[in-house]
């Protein structure tokens, strides 16, 4: 007598993950199980410009090109070296080069926050 290739339960147990699957998930192939992409940001709107001593993180990702990392890099620079001053000053941060800067220094300030009181 033959030996079958593999034994009853398994069988059953496979056809029934195959039938609560639905059909769908038994003809999806890598194309269809791609992600969607992340939902674009909107750049801050013009006229109203961020304050780099005063965002937070948020705020800071309204700006072209600047990503929560980022923004999280700017704000630990902040802390450790106080407040920037110019624009120039935020060439120090990792990830901020020339190109960057150019095209969100139209929309920066650098108003010192308040001394605490």
């Amino acid at each position: 007598m033959t030996r079958p290739l593999c034994s009853l339960p398994i069988l059953l147990t496979f056809l029934a993950l195959l039938l609560l699957s639905g059909p769908a998930a038994a003809l999806a192939g890598p194309a269809d199980a791609a992600p969607a992409p992340p939902p674009a940001r909107k750049a801050a709107p013009a006229g109203a410009p961020v304050n780099v001593n005063t965002a937070g993180v948020q705020e800071l990702t309204s700006l072209p090109g600047v990503g929560p990392a980022l923004a999280g890099r700017i704000v630990e620079h902040r802390k450790q070296s106080g407040p920037f001053r110019r624009a120039e000053d935020l060439l120090a941060v990792k990830g901020i080069g020339p190109k960057l800067l150019a095209k969100i220094k139209d929309q920066l300030t650098f108003d010192a926050p308040a001394a605490p009181r």
